[in-house]
């Protein structure tokens, strides 16, 4: 009787023993994470960061428990050499299926609350802002992360930086109000609240910075406030995330983060320049197709002209 019991109990700890492994390394590849992403350099990048290490984790236990319940079977359960019946006639276990049900759906519930979180922490408006474009919703300013991880998370409350952004096929037009500069290139003060007054003057693009982990669709004939806040002084790329039309793939723009001192020197620099015109990638590939004496592919839209600017990049 003694033997029997302890046969019971050797399977129950041998379990326990193999989720505790299974949950450690899940967490493991959960952290390793944070490394397959670009540097954090919005404060709201941490957030998206933190929710991709917890998908990660999440998706890891997942991935190894089925396969680790696989493999066992095969090793300990398989059917004898030689051996072509059939398997028992096992019918359905209620308890089971309950189980196997009720977890999945509180794993979404779970994704789906938590997920939420964080896009109301970050104050991205989406379908929203058409709704409030009177009235805009309130964002709640973001979390920049600590230089030691042992120190507590500080809101950002810096004075907000205003900047218009132009969107249109296929360039991308910044115009800082204060001092009525004109760029192609994207300056931000660093650890200073950003405010992007969005408008599109022809169709449908995406603000879309992957180093900041921010994206916004920009709806002709509307204009969306969006806000974040950089944190780590360096270049970086904004894209179109929606195509546009042709030549979507030439809409982009360098993105410069450096420390305010930095940022209002080439404000005021700028502000001396006179206006030219900026690179135009996509007028310059309509351009060279236009030239070619044999046409090839569908009609496209001809690239607007290029912008004037004060600071072409």
């Amino acid at each position: 009787m003694k033997s029997q019991n302890t046969f019971n109990i050797f399977p129950l700890i041998a379990g326990a023993i193999a989720i505790a492994i299974i949950t450690a390394i899940s967490f493991w590849i959960g952290q390793q994470a944070y490394t397959w992403l670009p540097p954090q350099a919005a404060a709201e990048s941490v957030l998206i960061d933190d929710l991709i290490s917890f998908l990660v984790t999440l998706g890891a236990f997942i991935f190894l428990g089925v396969t680790g319940t696989l493999m066992y079977s095969i090793l300990f359960h398989r059917a004898p050499k030689g051996d072509y019946s059939d398997g028992p006639p096992i019918e359905g276990n209620i308890a089971l299926e309950v189980i196997w049900t009720g977890i999945p759906i509180l794993l979404v519930f779970w994704i789906a609350g938590y997920s939420y979180q964080i896009y109301e922490q970050m104050g991205i408006q989406g379908p929203m802002a058409l709704v409030h474009l009177h009235n805009p919703v309130g964002m709640e300013s973001a979390y920049a992360a600590p230089k030691d991880k042992n120190a507590p998370v500080k809101a950002v409350t810096a004075p907000v930086e205003k900047i218009d952004v132009i969107a249109k096929q296929w360039a991308w037009v910044f115009h800082y109000p204060e001092t009525d500069v004109t760029s192609s290139e994207l300056h931000l003060p660093s650890d200073r609240r950003i405010r992007l007054a969005l408008k599109s003057e022809d169709v449908l693009h995406g603000f879309y910075i992957p180093a900041f982990r921010l994206k916004q669709d920009i709806i002709p004939n509307h204009n969306i406030d969006f806000e974040f806040t950089p944190i780590r002084p360096g270049k970086y790329q904004l894209t179109d995330s929606q195509y546009s039309g042709t030549y979507f793939a030439t809409m982009y723009a360098d993105v410069v983060v450096e420390s305010p001192e930095q940022y209002h020197q080439w404000l005021a620099q700028a502000a001396t320049n006179k206006l030219v015109p900026a690179k135009n990638q996509a007028a310059y590939e309509y351009a060279q197709a236009a030239s070619q004496s044999v046409k090839t592919g569908w009609a496209t839209v001809a690239p607007g002209s290029a912008p004037l600017v004060n600071y072409p990049g």
